[in-house]
């Protein structure tokens, strides 16, 4: 497996929207990020800790074991106003995902302590905006957070085992908060009624992809370890906002 990496193509924050109506796609550096949110990077640094604690996911079909992963749920209004929704499963039509499509998966919750943070309710409610700034009218968003990581304690791991795909929302955000002692997990983004594609490496934490999923495909390429017998993992946060209610409703 290849170690060159391509830099993302990064947007000014100011320009997020217009990128996303334009491109379909944006990604932001964490400056940006730091700045769209209005935040200093220690406070989304923090959060990063939370990742060392994530369950395994028992729903691999695949048969790997390199995933672990938490999952919450909340509205964001037009007005902004952020609620936490009762946990839920996570569910997918097989149109979207077939590999784990069709089926109930009950992931363990995300901490009260993390969604409680201020910074992690207004990562939420900027998401939402830019949702409603996308698709050009403020609106009610159902919004699904999955902390991931992804680690190569059995020599691999696969950040999307689906493979290219769409989610079946409207916007996909993918943040990476961490990355060490690992190869490949190259971002793809394609059209998805067209020809253009772009491939870059995330590589600096709480860099931010955001996607419009109507209009590009995106998968993330396999990890190994750096070296031979060698432990690593990615850690990635990705949240969806979708107009029509929670899938499975």
């Amino acid at each position: 497996m290849s170690t060159a990496a391509f830099a993302p193509p990064f947007t000014p924050p100011a320009e997020l929207a217009g990128a996303l109506r334009e491109h379909g796609y944006a990604v932001l550096n964490p400056q940006g990020v730091c700045e769209w949110l209005g935040v200093p990077l220690a406070q989304l640094e923090a959060l990063h800790a939370d990742w060392n604690d994530l369950p395994p996911d028992e729903y691999l079909k695949d048969g790997g074991r390199y995933r672990t992963r938490r999952h919450a749920c909340f509205t964001v209004d037009a007005d902004a106003t952020l609620a936490p929704v009762p946990h839920r499963a996570h569910w997918q039509p097989v149109e979207y995902n077939a590999l784990h499509g069709g089926m109930q998966r009950w992931f363990a919750p995300m901490l009260d302590a993390t969604v409680a943070q201020p910074v992690w309710q207004r990562l939420m409610q900027q998401l939402g905006q830019v949702s409603s700034d996308m698709r050009g009218a403020p609106q009610r968003w159902f919004v699904e957070a999955h902390q991931f990581r992804i680690d190569t304690a059995g020599g691999i791991g696969r950040p999307t085992p689906e493979g290219a795909h769409r989610d079946g929302v409207d916007l996909v955000a993918v943040a990476l908060i961490g990355r060490q002692g690992i190869k490949g997990g190259e971002t793809r983004v394609f059209e998805a009624n067209g020809r253009r594609g772009e491939r870059f490496t995330m590589t600096e934490p709480w860099t931010l992809l955001v996607l419009d999923d109507a209009r590009v495909i995106h998968e993330s390429t396999p990890i190994q370890p750096l070296e031979e017998g060698g432990d690593g993992w990615r850690d990635t946060l990705v949240v969806t906002c979708r107009s029509e209610g929670f899938q499975g409703d």
